[in-house]
């Protein structure tokens, strides 16, 4: 058996554990029948081993003493056991062995053969408890060391105690060395683990600690490769350069090990992330992070960068999350005898179900500006620029499960945006707001859309902007003549498809409380009016002027008519548009319209205020 050999320290430092599970079963060579001779003439003994060395490829194992206790095995049976050599496999040898305990003061895991580094990690006071047909009820450690000598990895790191239950040693062993067909059922391997204190620091400085980490029901399935051959194919691999070959074979390895693994939860907390360096400064820390099999959620995100930026989130959730689809879409790439084409990569897109965040707050730093005379020079060292301060209270994103890489239905939803007005002056349709009176904004955002494949339809559910002492924009709407051919990778096929698509309903619906009395009351002083006055204009210009542009049609005279009443009386806006044509109104059809009436001749409008 050969562990793994994954690049990052950590990585491989936790795969040397799993290869520390095996040797405290290392397996029995003794045959069947022998077996039974010795369970029946033996007496339950102690035995102590010196220098016990294992090789399992590119991983030594040295441990200078191990103690078996409660063991019916003699000590030259144990010796025997550890040999390593030809002969049975090890999950045939460890349902075998059976021991009260096994225990190493000191157990020292090497990975050789790699090139300009030497990763070490050393366990202390390792013990496994109640080993039955291979099978440990209990695997402690008091802790380990981690160290990586040259190579640009270079680092130290240590763990506090480790602790697993219920830890099946001969699952283990089969899943990294014996092939399977890649379908057969799940196997458990743990039933819990937990570490204390995880600690690291790279060369660059680089600390990551974890002060807990706990996981339950790792289970796994046998694939044709094994788990160890799989993972060493991903290991010092220049993607770039793949012959047709080798990518296909990645892929369907990659396909192979997500469907191989499941977790039933695994817990983080306290977790940090610094670095030192002065141009890179920055420290990440996250109070808790969870995984289930389709959930993800982290709590209490802080940052803080270079130049003062800083963020906090207190929460963010993903649910409904499945690696289906990019498992199906690595299988079909794999047959493939070219390079992937960026839409047919973009069928790697896994259902990304709903993200949630709650109580997001960043700070950003305020713009570097140079001061242009000693007197803005001088104003600027007595008062700072304060940062921009962005905030949101609740923001949500659900999406439906991907057709050709594209959710065919989604929800955006942030409520409580709160920025300073003049974070968005040059955003067309917002940069005036601060001429308004509005020093803060806070804003809500929603936009709903699904895809109806039998009808052929993409319907707009809701796409609204909202601000507190704002109003309200609405659009609702429905367009025809989509099609599955709009989703093609191909940009080509699903412009053209787009071509076919038909306007068939549009619904805006604005609400006043307060933006337009604003908008009043400023334009008013720039143009030297008293507020009624201008009012009075914009009636004028709403009642005549709109439907002279929208071609003098009776529905471009309603529109007309419902926005010279809501410049009277500011309330709520609506308009509805129906195409007399059940099929709709075609893009083409838009293009080609002469004039606007040409278009209102074909719709049915019905329009409205307060």
């Amino acid at each position: 058996m050969t562990c793994s050999k994954g690049r990052p320290l950590l990585a491989w430092a936790t795969g040397a554990s799993a290869c520390v599970l095996v040797l405290l079963g290392a397996g029995s060579a003794v045959q069947p029948g022998a077996a039974r001779a010795q369970e029946a003439a033996s007496a339950v003994q102690d035995v102590t081993l010196q220098d016990v060395t294992l090789t399992f490829g590119d991983t030594v194992l040295k441990a200078p003493r191990l103690t078996a206790s409660g063991t019916r095995l003699s000590k030259d049976e144990l010796t025997a056991l550890l040999k390593p050599g030809p002969g049975e496999s090890w999950a045939a040898r460890l349902v075998r062995l059976d021991a009260a305990s096994l225990a190493m003061p000191e157990l020292r895991v090497e990975r050789t053969g790699t090139a300009g580094a030497t990763p070490v990690v050393t366990y202390r006071d390792v013990v496994a408890r109640d080993v039955r047909a291979g099978r440990a009820a209990e695997l402690t450690a008091a802790g380990a060391s981690i160290l990586l000598e040259g190579g640009p990895q270079k680092g130290t790191g240590t763990y506090g105690r480790m602790r697993a239950t219920d830890l099946d040693l001969t699952v283990l062993a089969r899943l990294y060395g014996e092939p399977g067909d890649g379908k057969s059922a799940l196997q458990r391997i743990y039933a819990t683990f937990a570490v204390d204190d995880v600690a690291y620091v790279d060369a660059r400085g680089t600390a990551v600690k974890i002060a807990r980490i706990e996981g339950r029901d790792l289970s796994g399935r046998q694939i044709p490769a094994t788990w160890t051959g799989a993972l060493q194919a991903f290991t010092a691999v220049d993607y770039e350069r793949l012959a047709p070959p080798e990518r296909a074979r990645l892929m369907s390895l990659g396909a192979d090990l997500a469907e191989a693994v499941s977790v039933g939860s695994l817990e983080a907390t306290g977790l940090s992330i610094q670095e030192a360096k002065p141009r890179d400064a920055f420290s990440l820390g996250i109070a808790r992070l969870g995984l289930t099999g389709a959930g993800l959620l982290l709590e209490d995100i802080r940052f803080a960068g270079i130049d003062g930026a800083k963020a906090r989130l207190a929460r963010l959730s993903l649910d409904g999350f499945s690696l289906g689809p990019t498992v199906a879409a690595l299988r079909k790439l794999a047959t493939l005898t070219t390079p992937p084409s960026d839409g047919e990569l973009r069928l790697l897109t896994p259902a990304l179900g709903t993200l949630a965040l709650k109580d997001l707050s960043l700070d950003l730093p305020p713009e570097a500006k140079a001061p242009r005379d000693p007197a803005d020079r001088a104003l600027a060292d007595r008062a700072p620029p304060a940062p921009t301060h962005v905030g949101l209270r609740d923001g949500s994103m659900n999406f439906a499960p991907p057709r050709d890489g594209v959710p065919t239905a989604g929800r955006l939803s942030l409520s409580g945006l709160t920025l300073p007005a003049s974070a968005v002056a040059g955003v067309p349709g917002l940069g005036s707001l601060g001429l308004y009176g509005y020093s803060d904004l806070d804003l809500a955002l929603v936009a709903d859309t699904s895809w109806d494949e039998a009808a052929r339809e993409l319907k707009l559910g809701e796409v609204s902007v909202s601000g507190k002492d704002m109003g309200s924009l609405r659009l609702n709407g429905m367009i025809g003549g989509i099609g599955p051919e709009v989703f093609n990778p191909d940009m080509a096929v699903s412009s053209f498809a787009m071509l076919s698509a038909t306007a068939k309903a549009l619904d805006l619906t604005i609400e006043n409380t307060g933006l337009f009395d604003r908008f009043i009351a400023a334009q008013s002083k720039v143009l030297s009016l008293k507020p009624e006055e201008l009012k009075q204009e914009y009636v004028t210009a709403s009642v005549f002027g709109v439907p002279a542009i929208l071609g003098n049609s009776a529905g471009a005279k309603a529109i007309g008519a419902a926005m010279g009443q809501f410049v009277t009386k500011p309330g709520t806006l609506s308009v509805s548009l129906r195409p007399k044509n059940a099929a709709g109104i075609g893009m083409l059809e838009f293009s080609a319209a002469p004039t606007p009436a040409a278009l209102f001749d074909r719709l049915e409008v019905n329009a409205k205020a307060n």
